[in-house]
């Protein structure tokens, strides 16, 4: 499994050119970047040699559709998809992932029927370049109250929403903090099928009763109390092969340099693998 960054959790790392560039420095083999943007910044040459000459890949581009809002606002965002999904392909990415809250101020049944139909428009436009959409399941409890209507919120409902949606190419993007706060049981990831998952990401909790662990309240994995060396080894034993990329989000950004916290993120990568047995 590729050791991945996204910049959640980096501080101000500037471009995705330095992103990539520090990532290498520090042992990582991916990063969630925009392929789109960095192509446009780039060119597609340039924007390849630049990944390749660090031994970097794309582990995952964002779903460049808004998706829940407008039936405008959702059309005018399938330009930008095709485009952005032609340049993840260009780069040899295949994973592009989207988030799901667990509550709506939609009521919820008709937020489900637009968005089963917008998602299984976004996937059929992915597929057509080999590209598969993740969906995240969000775990903490502050989020299933924080709008009017409860929506869905874990792996089961969201299992049964991608079966729904009806494309191959549908899966889930898997974080170990929302698994945590909604079942932190091996059982449940030995259960899936490799394929079944498009993305990883890896954080950590502060030791809290469960339903104070807020979303933006994540650690560095190896610094908190997620059973880490069961999420690695269980994502291991079922073959999973793909990306486990860093994803910090916290209610201040971080004031220590890039440097220092991908020291910090390596650290914490080393001994979580460590203690999987994956190193």
């Amino acid at each position: 499994m590729l050791r991945g960054l996204s910049k959640a959790g980096l501080g101000s790392i500037g471009s995705d050119e330095n992103l990539i560039k520090l990532a290498a420095e520090y042992g990582f083999q991916s990063v969630d970047i925009d392929a789109l943007s960095l192509i446009e910044q780039h060119g597609r040459e340039q924007a390849q040699a630049l990944l390749q000459q660090n031994s970097v890949v794309i582990g995952s581009i964002g779903l460049p559709v808004d998706w829940r809002g407008t039936e405008e606002q959702f059309q005018s965002g399938l330009t930008r998809l095709a485009a952005s999904a032609e340049a993840a392909k260009a780069l040899g990415c295949s994973a592009c992932c989207t988030y799901v809250l667990p509550s709506t101020d939609m009521n919820a049944a008709h937020f489900m029927t637009l968005a089963t139909r917008r998602l299984h428009i976004c996937a059929e436009v992915l597929s057509a370049y080999g590209i598969r959409l993740g969906l995240e399941f969000v775990g903490p409890h502050h989020l299933r109250t924080r709008w009017a209507n409860p929506f869905i919120w874990t792996i089961d409902e969201t299992l049964d929403w991608i079966a729904t949606i009806g494309l191959s190419n549908v899966g889930l993007l898997f974080d170990a903090y929302h698994w945590y706060t909604t079942s932190n049981r091996v059982e449940d990831i030995l259960r899936l099928d490799a394929n079944q998952i498009v993305h990883v990401h890896i954080n950590d909790a502060p030791d809290l009763p469960m339903e104070q662990v807020l979303d933006n309240g994540r650690l560095y994995p190896g610094e908190g109390v997620i059973n880490l060396s069961g999420f690695l080894q269980s994502l291991q034993s079922i073959g999973y092969q793909g990306s486990v990329t860093q994803e910090i989000l916290t209610a201040e950004p971080p004031t220590d340099s890039p440097e220092k916290l991908l020291e910090r993120s390596k650290a914490g990568y080393d001994k979580v693998y460590q203690a999987a047995g994956l190193v």
